[in-house]
Order: C-alpha cells, then structure tokens, then sequence
C-alpha cells in the first residue's frame, strides 16, 4: 500500500516532497488508484526507456480498450477520443515515430536557436512594461504569455489567439490527473479540444491557400505526402500546443520560486551569468511541471526487480525521481552549477518530450532578461500552488522588483 499517499491533498501542491520521499523509502512499486507507482529514479528511468512499455491501448484491442475507456472516464468525449486520445504522445511503434519525423525538423536545435531574437524581444516588451511598475504576478502578468506567443510564432497561430490556447490548453490536460475528473471537467476538455479543433481547421485552411514558413505549412506539405492523415496532423498540431503552455509556465513559476527561496543562488547566477544554462536544468530538476505519466506493459515482462503481467499500469513519477539521493547529492538543495545533472524532468525513452530544447530556451532568456533588468526581486505575497498529480507550479507568485 502506499501509506496514505495523497496527491489532492490541499498541502500536497505547495510541497509535496515529504510524500515522494515515504514512496522511494517503500519496497518494490506499491499500488495506488490502478497504478503501480515508480518513485525511485532507477526504476522510473528503465520503465520509461524499455519499449515494452506503452503509452496507448492499441495493444489491447479494440473492446477491452473501450473497457479502459469507460472505467476512466475517457468515453463519451467525440473530439477529446478523435483528437487527444490518438495523438501523437498517446502512440507507440512505428505510428509513433512516424508522426515524430514529421515534426522533427521544427524541433531541431538550430531551429530552434532561430527563435531567439523573437523570443529575447517578446520579454523585452513585456518587461519595459512590468519593471516600472515595481510589483506584478510573475505567473499572471509574464510567464502566463510567453509560451504561448512563441509555441504560436512557430506554428503559425495568431498572437491574439495564445490567450484562448492557453486556456483550451489547460481544460484539456488537467482532465488527465485522476483525482480531478468530475462530470463538469469532462464536459470542459471536450469543449475546449473542440475549439482547438474550429481554430486549428481555420489556420490549415489559410496556410493550405498561402503557406508560410511555419510548421502548419510544413505539416500541410507532409500531409499531402501522404506522410500522416489530416486527422493525425490536427491532433500533433493540438498536443504541441498543450505541450508548450502549461508545463513551460510551470517550469518558469518553479523556477523562480526557487531562486526565491534561495537568495545565495540568485545572488550566485546575478554575478556569474554564464551559469544560465545549469541553472535552467536545475530548476527541471528540483522542480520538474509534469509530474506524473503512465505507462501500460504490452506483453508479460520482468522491469524493476518483479515479475509484472501484460497490461499492468504503472505511474512514472517523475518529480519524486528527480528528488531521489540515490541518483544526485543532496537532491533537496537547489544549486545553479549543479553538474552532472542527468534528470528525467522531460522524460526518457521514445516519448522524451520533443520540446525541451525550446523549453529550456524560453527558460534562459526570460531569467537572463528579468535578472539584467533588476538588482532585486522579491516576493510580495503568498504563492498559490496547482493541486494534484498532473501539473507542479505556482497559480500564482506575486513579486517586487526594483532596478537600483
């Protein structure tokens, strides 16, 4: 059993380090709520890794997968099944990869480096706009924008639309957590996959006419290569777009709710800007945005010291992983030059997450610019904290800055 593990608890969000720490100290991977939950770093890293282990139901065959549907709630739902449930994370194998390549070339490093001149610019803007003013939420007023704006320049998405993204974005993925899915969240997530849907149908119909240098223009090409069906490229374009809000808004949140509560370390990046990089995959590290993902066994299978049947359900949690001594020194301490630092905040096998590279790189330019634009930032009220399993950040994080 797994000793009162409770993720909804109201505390659970603000620190739910203590709970992870009681699950590494059980043995083997204890049940909890149909999952068997991997805390350990070692055990999360080779289930996530072996490719026996799936994150769809394909396997299973079409009635018992509609019997996994109804027992967790996932029927009913015509865009949520059609668009985000046969997405792009939730295949495996060849689909998998196939889907993968034809997205790949956007994601690509120096691709990517493309973009930050516009993302550098964005911030910029926004803090000409905010440091004045001496106090502002740093979730609400700053990082609650920026994936958005730059997720969406290169897609292809309008500028004005990234605030309806956002929040179609966070309808659907916070009907994942287990402990959140009431009728009315239900009703939420498919009402916003169907927005998504209106909106992404328009944008493929205005690039179809005048294609652009974006990837809604190079999926249309791949589409009319045959390379994947119109219903696959809506539902890739959709998950990058969930992808790219919540959990970057989260990461940036955590982040400098830890250069917060750390003032040595702030104080260490401020002099020493070149650890910019580190610091970035330290603040993954010590507090990762995706906590929690699933996997089921595809056959009969040993993983983890124990004998497991095929369709065993398994709880990847990441954030304990990231927390475990085992695996880093002093894993509690939030250190900037922390080095090596191999985490698995983005996962690890064949569903590593595609957009980490440009993750990290909206990390570095906002905490590069926001530290250059100030000699002091502080904390001006209680931070409010995401509950449940599926997301880790602020909700809010109400700051002071000043600039002399």
């Amino acid at each position: 059993m797994t000793g009162g593990f409770d993720s909804a608890h109201p505390g659970f969000g603000a620190n739910p380090w203590p709970a992870y720490a009681r699950l590494r100290a059980m043995s083997g991977l204890p049940p909890w709520q149909g999952f068997h939950l991997a805390s350990r770093f070692d055990d999360v890293r080779a289930i996530a890794s072996d490719r026996r282990m799936v994150r769809g139901t394909a396997i299973f065959g079409p009635d018992m997968r509609r019997r996994m549907q109804v027992a967790e709630n996932f029927h009913d739902m015509p865009f949520h099944e059609r668009f985000v449930q046969t997405s792009m994370l939730e295949r495996d194998g060849p689909d998998h990869d196939r889907l993968r390549r034809a997205v790949f070339p956007f994601f690509t490093k120096s691709r990517l480096e493309s973009l930050r001149l516009f993302v550098t610019g964005w911030v910029e803007a926004a803090l000409d706009r905010l440091v004045p003013q001496g106090r502002f939420d740093f979730i609400a007023d700053l990082a609650a924008h920026l994936p958005g704006q730059v997720i969406g320049h290169l897609i292809g998405t309008d500028p004005a639309l990234a605030p309806r993204i956002t929040q179609w974005s966070e309808d659907t993925v916070s009907y994942f957590d287990v402990s959140r899915r009431t009728p009315a969240r239900k009703a939420q997530a498919e009402d916003a996959v169907r927005l998504f849907h209106d909106a992404l149908q328009a944008l493929h119909a205005a690039r179809k006419a005048r294609p652009r240098d974006d990837l809604m223009s190079a999926m249309i090409g791949a589409e009319g290569a045959g390379l994947l069906s119109h219903d696959e490229l809506i539902a890739t374009i959709m998950q990058i777009l969930h992808a790219g809000h919540g959990s970057t808004i989260d990461a940036m949140g955590s982040g400098l709710h830890a250069l917060l509560t750390h003032p040595d370390q702030m104080a260490r990046l401020r002099a020493d800007p070149g650890l910019m990089p580190t610091a970035v995959q330290e603040m993954f590290r010590f507090a990762p945005p995706l906590v929690f993902f699933h996997r089921h066994a595809s056959e009969d299978l040993t993983i983890a010291g124990q004998d497991w049947p095929k369709g065993t359900r398994f709880g990847l949690l990441y954030a304990s992983a990231n927390r475990d001594p085992e695996a880093f020194p002093e894993p509690d301490r939030f250190d900037v030059a922390r080095r090596p630092n191999l985490h698995l905040a983005f996962g690890a096998g064949p569903h590593v997450c595609l957009g980490n590279t440009l993750a990290r790189l909206n990390m570095e330019v906002l905490f590069s610019r926001l530290l250059a634009r100030t000699r002091r930032i502080e904390a001006a009220g209680p931070v409010a904290w995401k509950t449940g399993l599926q997301a880790h950040g602020p909700l809010s994080l109400p700051i002071t800055v000043a600039t002399h």
